[in-house]
């Protein structure tokens, strides 16, 4: 695959750039491209430019751009992920995977159980982490539209949108083959790591989230909540 480096700015064919020296660094020491090697860029707005880098100079890699192709990755349904805040890697990682899965936006809550609790100043910079992990598993995957993550709110202050919600619980007795997935856009909520409160649970029921539940076993937070996206994506998306 072509290396892709996603760029904040405006693009067009036949100008010239200097990729961010966080990008540059990637490119030269992990990715080992010499001048004359394809890459592909995309600022989140639509399609992406076929590439060409110009030159090297230690960490300041110029890069032509060649033509834009008007290609998007997106799957058909508009799929937002209520994340109960797990601590550390695991909320890096369903995010990442989230990302790849196709998910529209995130949408990270503080819960009862949540063992991570970032406030203030942390609250903000783990936001921003989350938001720069999105475009790097964009970067990755292909998608040239970036997933937009949002700030951290305790859950009691969280509002849905309009859409198909459901609450992934293993206490339900409904499973996900069953229920009726009428619609395009769909809020999937998913518990931290000991899940979400019984209080919780009714609360977001109050808001409409249909509880579901995966099959018999309790699976971890990381894994549930990329289960369920991908089973959405089986049974009405595009795999």
């Amino acid at each position: 695959m072509v290396p892709r480096f996603y760029v904040d700015d405006a693009l067009r064919a036949g100008g010239t750039l200097t990729l961010a020296e966080d990008a540059a660094h990637h490119a030269i020491r992990v990715l080992r491209l010499r001048e004359g090697d394809d890459v592909t860029l995309f600022n989140g707005r639509g399609g992406e430019f076929a590439a060409r880098v110009a030159s090297i100079q230690r960490l300041r890699i110029m890069v032509d751009l060649l033509q834009h192709r008007a290609i998007e990755r997106e799957p058909p349904l508009r799929l937002i992920l209520v994340q109960g805040v797990s601590s550390g890697e695991r909320m890096d990682f369903t995010i990442r995977k989230a990302v790849e899965l196709g998910v529209a936006e995130v949408h990270p809550v503080l819960a009862a159980a949540s063992v991570a609790r970032p406030r203030g100043e942390r609250a903000a910079a783990r936001h921003e982490h989350w938001q720069r992990i999105a475009i790097a598993a964009c970067e990755q995957c292909g998608r040239n539209r970036i997933p937009k993550v949002l700030p951290l709110l305790p859950l009691a202050e969280y509002r849905a949108g309009e859409g198909l919600k459901i609450l992934l619980s293993p206490l339900s007795e409904l499973s996900l083959s069953r229920m009726s997935l009428a619609g395009e856009t769909f809020i999937l909520a998913a518990g931290p790591e000991a899940g979400f409160a019984a209080e919780e649970e009714a609360a977001l029921a109050a808001q409409s989230f249909v509880p579901v539940r995966l099959g018999p076993r309790v699976l971890r937070t990381e894994t549930a909540a990329l289960a369920a996206l991908a089973a959405l994506n089986a049974l009405r998306g595009d795999f």
